[in-house]
C-alpha cells in the first residue's frame, strides 16, 4: 500500500471524507466566493468549536459569550455543539451543550435576551430518501463519489456517514455548509492525531464555498484565540491542500 492510499484510508476512518478536491459549483459556493473574509460571527464560531472539541469548558464559556455578542444565535450554537459529537464524541458534545445552557441562563439573569435564530426549514427525509440525500450531500462536499476498500471492509461506517452525518446533520439547513465546515475545521484542529481528517476538511471547506483567504483567516483566528499548536495544525493542513 503506497503512502497516498494509506493517507486516504486514514481520512475515511475518522467519520470524514476522502480528499476529492474538485470544486462543486453550487449556489452556496458562488455566494460564498463573493466574500473574501469571514464575518465576525463566523470568526467567533472558531474558538467555540475548538474549545468544545478540546473539552476546555472554562475557555468555552468565554468563547460562547463572545460569539453571542458577535451575532451567533442560540440555534447556531446548538447546531455547532450537536455536530461536535460526530468528531469528538457525545461526552464532549453533551458537556458543551450543558455549558451553553449555563451561559444562556447567566445572560438572561443579566437582562440579555439572545436571538433564538432559525430552525431547519426543509423537512429531514427518512429511510431510502435519507440515504439518497445524504449520499448527494457527501458527493457534493467531497467533489465526487466517496468509496474505497475501507467502506467495503466496514459498510456500516459508509451507511452512517451517508444517512446520519451527511443526511440528518447536513440536511439541517439552519446552519450553512460553510459554517459547518468552519466549525469542523476548528474542532479537528483541537484534536491531536486528527491531522489527516483536518487536511481532508480543508479541501471539503473549499468545496463548500470557503476561499483560501477565508481559510487562512480561520487559521489566524485559531492562532490568536485558541492557541499556537492548534493554529499550526490548521496551517500545515491548509498548506498541504493549496500545494497539492
Amino acid at each position: 500500500m503506497n503512502s497516498k492510499t494509506l493517507s486516504t484510508l486514514l481520512m475515511m476512518v475518522g467519520l470524514l471524507l476522502a480528499p476529492l478536491w474538485g470544486h462543486a459549483e453550487t449556489t452556496e459556493t458562488l455566494n460564498m466566493d463573493e466574500q473574501q473574509t469571514l464575518d465576525q460571527r463566523q470568526q467567533a464560531l472558531v474558538p467555540v468549536a475548538a474549545f468544545a472539541a478540546a473539552g476546555d469548558l472554562d475557555a468555552l464559556k468565554g468563547a460562547l459569550n463572545q460569539a453571542l455578542d458577535a451575532g451567533m444565535t442560540v440555534n447556531d450554537g446548538k447546531e455547532v455543539l450537536v455536530q461536535l459529537y460526530a468528531y469528538a464524541g457525545f461526552p464532549r458534545s453533551l458537556n458543551a451543550l450543558g455549558s451553553f445552557m449555563g451561559v444562556l441562563a447567566e445572560r438572561r439573569e443579566q437582562g440579555i435576551e439572545d436571538a433564538e435564530g432559525d430552525t431547519p426549514q426543509a423537512p429531514i427525509p427518512t429511510g431510502d430518501a435519507l440515504l439518497k440525500q445524504g449520499t448527494a450531500n457527501q458527493t457534493k462536499l467531497a467533489g465526487g463519489p466517496v468509496k474505497g476498500p475501507l467502506f467495503e471492509f466496514a459498510p456500516a461506517a459508509d451507511e452512517y456517514l451517508k444517512t446520519h452525518l451527511f443526511g440528518d446533520i447536513f440536511a439541517r439547513d439552519n446552519l450553512s455548509w460553510q459554517d459547518r465546515e468552519i466549525a469542523t475545521i476548528a474542532m479537528l484542529s483541537a484534536i491531536p492525531g486528527a491531522e489527516p481528517q483536518l487536511q481532508a476538511h480543508m479541501g471539503i471547506g473549499m468545496n463548500a464555498g470557503l476561499t483560501p483567504s477565508q481559510l487562512q483567516q480561520l487559521v489566524e483566528a485559531l492562532k490568536q484565540q485558541v492557541g499556537s499548536e492548534q493554529g499550526e495544525r490548521a496551517a500545515t493542513a491548509l498548506s498541504a491542500i493549496l500545494n497539492d
